[in-house]
């Protein structure tokens, strides 16, 4: 039996990297903070929306994965701890 390929391969890998990036805790919402910001409606609507592409519900537009690629590509402010350093 002959495997198919995806038909959108670039679909199927930014799913797989964008999951891998909103992994950590608190990034989805933080995502959907900063499109909610950007570009109007509620962090709900943009994390529910997020949820339904990653779940594969939902079919994205090209310029909406660049957006959000724009906005996950951004480095991650460190907190307070992490600003420290070690203390040995």
């Amino acid at each position: 039996m002959a495997h198919s390929k995806p038909d959108r391969p670039y679909l199927v890998s930014w799913l797989r990297r964008t999951r891998k990036q909103l992994a950590a805790s608190g990034r989805l919402t933080e995502l959907a903070l900063i499109l909610s910001r950007q570009h109007g409606d509620t962090r709900e609507n943009w994390s529910s929306l997020i949820r339904s592409i990653l779940d594969e519900e939902t079919t994205p537009s090209l310029d909406l994965l660049t957006q959000i690629d724009a906005v996950l590509a951004k480095p991650v402010k460190p907190g307070p701890a992490d600003e420290q350093g070690d203390l040995l």
